[in-house]
């Protein structure tokens, strides 16, 4: 018939499971991106880092370094 065989059906899946794979990458991708900015948006720096050491995220030393960073 159309000359393919048996690996032309094979091959229509394979371009529609690449497809599918493309499409889900990129919608997570830009959940990511707008999900980090609609977290930090409304937060400044200084609350992001008195947080992450009041969760035991980073030590006192290390919040003390940061936040001299940050106020420079």
């Amino acid at each position: 018939m159309m000359g393919y065989g048996a690996y032309g059906g094979m091959l229509m899946w394979l371009i529609l499971i690449i497809f599918v794979v493309v499409i889900v990458y990129f919608v997570f991708e830009r959940s990511k991106k707008s999900g980090n900015q609609d977290r930090l948006s409304g937060e400044s720096p200084t609350e992001v880092l008195k947080k992450r050491y009041a969760k035991g995220e980073i030590t006192k030393e290390e919040f003390e370094t940061i936040k001299r960073d940050i106020e420079q």
